[in-house]
């Protein structure tokens, strides 16, 4: 297949929309398209647009029928219900043809715009898997809580459920356009009812929540194996990484199909290089593989806001290298969890709250860590609530009152997190998984007696004569309600290019500046003085709690992009983005610099002298 259409990259001349992409006769792509950040999670912190794919066959034999079968694979959610719809009523004028839709994944978006269908095309067909019907269902009926209303104005209509077909393993149906599409499940602790389709036709595996990337683009595929590849990491590490084992366990099954191009749920079609960004997947995931650490992350999730949350904390835990091993109670055997609750060096436990209670699949999780989890090993209380905050209160007193420590306080938040929250759950995992780490060195050292082995390397003692100036790296983003920055001491700085003028840096992966340091971003490197700056490196070397402002009590100016100055510096410089590396425990950053100043002509560089090639 060879598709091509116009596409921009400037985000702010475009607009919110759905296109239409011919792949073949009586099969196209719909794509729905949006320019700016589409709901606050982790997953879309990027800030570079979203799509949606869908894909519409017409099955029906014969042309000049009144009334045609229809076949949606993976529609979009509500966020698009307007454009999609419009579009999709240019092809379909009959509210009377018969409509299957094929779910992906079922989440409260996709099952509120199911019911907006509904509500025009009376003859339609759920298609899922057999987990995904059972969500289906309960988020049918759920009567959500609004935040406008009280809670005895909140409960939404209940409408007539569709026609559901359950599809409980593989299957390979041959539709009346001479296209065969086989059902792939694809169950993953986030979304239980995955459903991938495959089309041997035209070697189409349209892959819903694998290999995703949050980008705006409005041509069919990718230009080469790396256009997007940042993108894809980002939306791996957000989602994929503490899955790693049953997301592996999917692509061993696509080995049976003859792909010619992958088409994910979001971004754009991988085409010729698929196959790399199968084993990019295998290999992202082998850091959560052999971690000794590892994090049981137990949770249940009504409108997905409780979800979100999670993954923003298992981001965070993920960047120190712990293992996060995501539970869904709801569809989890009781054995399995707990055999993941006895190995597990730490517990996280998230609910929702329902009608002032906890779901029973929490409450019956809660009993199984009550009895089999280890009280000195941390652990943690996360979740949404509308109207009251019932069971995290219930979480939180009867692991407090059964002897749990706990390695942050408990986290509650009414509706969904904004992008400030997301930062703020993200260095809350970082900060977890850091105190797993601190505690498992600890119990090294006391094993070691005291040695520290490094000292006695004289490779890794050469490794520490390498200086580098001391700098504070400072960088923000967002509008004023959404003003997001971080900062960091930097020191493995050097200069790479002189045509364009760039520099490198090194970041650790675990930094919560990091998640500000993509392509495109914008920072300002504030270069410290020899005999003036044991003040700043005070503030910044200090641990910060999740979600503080780093920059408080300090006088800043801002450079021609908005990024934080310090005014004892000895020189600034302002550089963007352009290309990430992944080194090891860290990334490495080349940025093109834009603007600089030198403020104290006469003054030294301050320069970080090491005697270990092992630590900072």
């Amino acid at each position: 297949m060879t598709i091509e259409q116009n596409s921009s990259t400037n985000l702010n001349t475009l607009i919110k929309k759905t296109i239409q992409i011919p792949i073949e006769d009586n099969f196209i792509c719909l794509r729905s398209l949006n320019p700016k950040r589409t709901r606050f999670e982790v997953e879309y912190s990027l800030e570079k647009g979203s799509c949606t794919n869908s894909f519409l066959f017409n099955s029906s034999q014969d042309e000049y029928s009144e009334s045609h079968d229809y076949i949606l694979i993976h529609p979009p959610g509500l966020t698009f219900e307007k454009e999609f719809l419009d579009e999709f009523e240019t092809l379909i004028s009959s509210d009377s043809s018969a409509i299957k839709l094929v779910m992906g994944h079922i989440n409260p978006n996709k099952v509120a715009f199911v019911k907006r269908m509904n509500v025009k095309y009376k003859n339609l067909t759920v298609i899922c898997s057999n987990p995904g019907a059972k969500l289906f269902k309960e988020i049918w009926n759920l009567r959500k809580p609004s935040q406008n209303t009280n809670p005895k104005e909140a409960l939404e209509k209940v409408e007539v459920l569709p026609n559901i077909q359950i599809i409980k393993q593989l299957e390979t149906h041959t539709l009346n356009s001479n296209f065969e599409v086989t059902f792939i499940p694809a169950p993953t602790a986030r979304w239980p009812g995955g459903l991938i389709v495959f089309e041997k036709q035209t070697g189409l595996l349209m892959s819903d929540k694998l290999f995703g990337a949050h980008v705006y683009e409005e041509k069919w595929a990718e230009l080469n194996s790396s256009s997007t590849e940042e993108e894809r990491r980002h939306y791996f590490d957000c989602l994929m990484a503490p899955m790693s084992t049953q997301v592996n366990s999917i692509i061993e099954k696509f080995e049976d199909f003859e792909i010619d191009t992958i088409v994910p749920g979001h971004g754009p079609a991988i085409s010729g290089s698929w196959r790399s960004l199968l084993n990019n997947y295998q290999s992202w995931g082998e850091s959560q593989k052999y971690s000794n650490l590892r994090v049981a992350l137990l949770f249940a999730s009504a409108y997905g806001n409780t979800a979100a949350i999670a993954d923003a904390i298992a981001r965070g835990i993920s960047k120190t290298g712990v293992k996060v091993k995501i539970i869904n109670c709801e569809f989890t055997a009781s054995d399995s969890l707990v055999t993941e609750i006895r190995k597990a060096d730490g517990y996280l436990i998230g609910s929702p709250t329902l009608g002032g209670h906890a779901p029973t699949p929490i409450v019956s999780a809660l009993g199984s860590l009550l009895a089999e989890g280890d009280r000195g090993k941390p652990a943690g209380v996360f979740g949404s609530y509308g109207w009251s905050g019932e069971a995290l209160d219930l979480l939180e007193k009867k692991l407090k009152d059964g002897g749990f420590k706990f390695g942050f306080e408990p986290i509650k938040i009414k509706f969904s997190p904004d992008p400030l929250m997301i930062k703020k759950l993200e260095e809350t995992g970082i900060q977890f998984g850091k105190q797993l780490i601190n505690a498992k060195l600890r119990q090294q050292r006391k094993a070691n007696v005291g040695l520290n082995t490094s000292k006695s390397d004289p490779t890794i003692n050469a490794l520490g004569r390498v200086v580098g100036s001391l700098c504070i790296l400072t960088a923000q983003k967002g509008d004023e309600d959404n003003l997001i920055s971080g900062a960091m001491v930097a020191s493995w700085v050097s200069q790479a290019s002189f045509s364009p003028p760039g520099i490198t840096i090194a970041v650790a992966k675990e930094r919560a500046v990091e998640n500000l340091l993509h392509t495109g971003d914008n920072f300002a490197l504030n270069i410290l003085e020899q005999n003036n700056h044991q003040s700043l490196l005070k503030q910044f070397l200090q641990s910060f709690k999740p979600g503080d402002n780093r920059f408080t009590d300090l006088e800043i100016k801002l450079s021609p992009s908005n990024q934080p100055l310090l005014n004892e510096a000895l020189a600034w410089l302002e550089g963007t983005v352009s290309q990430r590396m992944e080194c090891g425990d860290h990334w490495l950053i080349y940025a093109e610099i834009k603007y600089g100043k030198v403020i104290k002509k006469d003054g030294v560089t301050a320069v970080h002298h090491r005697k270990t090639g092992a630590n900072y």
